[in-house]
């Protein structure tokens, strides 16, 4: 199919964030070279596991390497690569737009920035539109490529104005050219046609790039008379004017970091590995760095990150394991090294008995991938459990919630997952701890752990089914996690202490009153007869001392929390009816008994039984059905109560 140029206009999206970083990455202007360079071993990556199956695809150009060519008069830099290339509808697909899975989220994540005084350099490789950091330090950006096994190349060019163009061009071999028209350096500012700058940049940001990253340098070829010092030609005859020759020199180390003794590498090559497979700014927080040997031999370097990424629960996440055999790149986002419970965890792993054309169907059924994971799992379930407290609640406040999901899981792991987990209790001050720690703080008399359901702290802290808890001293686990609705099932019981929910069921603490209880039960069918629609049952409160109602359940009902979460997750679910539960030692229920006694059929009963019901349900967060009548009896009741 021929095709022929024509002009694009760039998505919206791609509009603010141009501008975004032209006018907000000022001070990390160099991180545009990473990008580029990123891009295209990314591409060599491509094009290295294709040609596992495909040799014939690299033809005459399978020397992988990618080229920096400066031009300081030009004021152009170019950055080419012989990896995959792309093809015309690649282009059209790949560049001027951004993924979709990404656009709503970084462009929250951009909203968030603006608070900042300036971009986070991190979100550029975070959402994958790297390539358009180009435009950082360029006034326009032209782009040559030519898949492999393609005859046609591919000519993409922009200025960034708001369109860009793409025409058939010519390419002698597959892969990718970036070239840049270079705005004019500002005073005291990095000029990115100096060689020096660029081998900076390069050492910094990409010295582990695991190709070649060549620029042809200018180079003396005289040498010196050992004791004249004087500059000879080739036949040992003075000089008087330098020769020179133009020389291909790589410019990063290329180590396999992985591979190398761990007491050989420092924490700064550790953390600069780090950033060049993330593309994270942010520091590790820590790093687990093994080689097993013996029957099954491996080498892994494992990173915990220090912050959470934007797309952790997003179903499309990638994870950032990368798969490699004897240095040979066989893919990214290996799902099938690591349980989706830590998908946070970034690095490589080097498996030399691995055949290079594994396929994922087959990766799911090796016993070799099997034993990776298991080792993988148990040397980052060691590590968390290793680290000192302050390190732990960090990474807990980021990552704990997917950490429980390994609860839920992992049974073969829930054993060295259980003492990880931290919760806030309503006697903890906001810190979170462990059920080893709360099983210690329990009082002599209690007999169980005591946990509530909710997504909002303060309302948890002071719902009224805590009240009968709190005078008798009793902690209360405070889950806020929407998995701790599945955790929880997972956890009958801890250290011969079963798990006991402290909304649902009969806390059977202090005892009600019997005979009390009696003497309201015809008061109680009266109130369940007016709210009959709304709930099942009305009952003397097993929970309350001094507020007067609350919702409860029986104990094997689905708390109001979980029915809640399956709502918003679109699930159908029927409406099931909960208890109202009434505190017979209230003034309230005295007075209403006092006007049930006197007349059975007093209409201010049922305002009564409706105020009692919407008191529940604003007593653990929920909305009532109609806010005016609720708020008009509230200031009829106070306003007498003031008289």
């Amino acid at each position: 199919m021929e095709h022929e140029k024509q002009t694009y206009e760039f998505k919206t999206e791609v509009k603010q964030f141009m501008n975004l970083i032209i006018n907000s990455l000022y001070s990390n202007k160099e991180i545009f070279l990473r990008e580029l360079i990123s891009n295209a071993s990314d591409a060599i990556d491509r094009l290295g596991f294709k040609a596992q199956t495909n040799p014939d695809i690299v033809g005459d150009n399978g020397e992988y390497k990618i080229k920096i060519t400066p031009d300081k008069n030009n004021r152009t830099l170019i950055i080419s690569d012989n990896g995959i290339g792309m093809t015309y509808d690649e282009v059209v697909e790949n560049i001027g737009t951004i993924a979709k899975s990404g656009t709503a989220a970084f462009m929250a994540a951009v909203e968030k920035s603006k608070t900042q005084e300036t971009l986070a350099p991190e979100l550029i490789g975070q959402f994958g539109v790297g390539f358009y950091s180009a435009y950082i330090v360029a006034d326009k950006v032209t782009l040559i490529t030519r898949a492999a096994g393609a005859s046609e190349a591919v000519k993409w060019e922009s200025t960034g104005d708001g369109t860009y163009t793409i025409e058939p061009t010519t390419k002698a071999s597959h892969g990718t050219e970036v070239i840049l028209n270079l705005k004019a350096p500002e005073t005291d500012e990095q000029d990115f046609t100096d060689e020096w700058t660029i081998r900076h940049i390069v050492k910094k940001h990409s010295d582990f790039v695991n190709y070649p990253i060549v620029m042809d340098v200018e180079r003396e070829i005289t040498e010196k008379d050992d004791a004249t010092g004087q500059l000879l030609d080739a036949d040992g005859k003075p000089v008087k004017q330098k020769k020179t020759e133009i020389r291909e020199e790589t410019l990063n180390s290329m180590k396999a970091i992985w591979a190398k003794d761990k007491k050989e590498v420092t924490d700064e090559e550790y953390n600069n590995f780090y950033t060049h497979i993330s593309h994270d700014w942010n520091p590790p927080l820590t790093h687990i760095h093994f080689r097993l040997e013996g029957v099954t031999e491996y080498s892994a370097l494992l990173f915990i990150p220090s912050k959470a990424p934007f797309d952790l629960f997003y179903p499309t996440r990638r994870h950032g394991i990368h798969l490699y055999c004897r240095r040979v790149f066989i893919m990214d986002d290996c799902k099938e090294l690591i349980p989706e419970y830590l998908r946070f965890i970034k690095g490589v792993v080097d498996a030399p008995d691995l055949n290079l054309n594994i396929s994922r169907e087959i990766l799911q059924q090796d016993a070799l991938v099997r034993n990776i994971q298991k080792n993988l799992v148990k040397k980052i379930l060691d590590a968390l459990d290793q680290m000192d407290s302050e390190t732990y609640a960090k990474f807990y406040d980021e990552f704990g919630a997917v950490l429980k999901e390994g609860m839920h899981t992992d049974w073969q792991n829930r054993e060295k997952i259980l003492p990880l987990i931290r919760y806030q209790t309503t006697r903890s001050d906001g810190k979170k701890i462990s059920l080893k720690d709360y099983v210690a703080n329990m009082p002599p008399d209690q007999e169980e752990i005591y946990y509530i359901t909710g997504e909002n702290i303060s309302v948890m802290i002071n719902s009224p089914h805590l009240e009968v808890l709190k005078e008798k001293g009793y902690e209360v686990l405070l889950m806020t996690d929407p998995v701790d609705e599945f955790v929880i099932q997972s956890l009958p019981e801890y250290e011969g202490k079963k798990f006991k929910s402290a909304e649902k069921g009969n806390l059977d603490i202090a005892g009600v009153d019997k005979e009390k209880s009696e003497t309201y039960s015809a008061l109680f069918d009266k109130i369940k007869s007016y709210l009959e629609e709304k709930v099942k049952d009305v009952r003397p409160s097993s929970h309350l001392k001094d507020s007067v109602s609350c919702m409860s359940g029986d104990a094997g009902d689905m708390s109001a929390y979980m029915a809640k979460l399956l709502k918003s997750a679109g699930q159908d679910i029927p409406e099931a009816k909960r208890i109202l539960e009434l505190n017979i030692n209230h003034p309230l229920l005295e007075k209403m008994q006092h006007v049930f006694e006197s007349d059975s059929n007093d209409p201010s009963l049922k305002d009564y039984s409706v105020l009692l019901l919407d008191l529940a349900i604003v007593g653990e967060g929920g909305k009532v059905d109609n806010p005016s009548r609720f708020i008009k009896m509230v200031g009829d009741l106070t306003a007498r109560a003031i008289s």
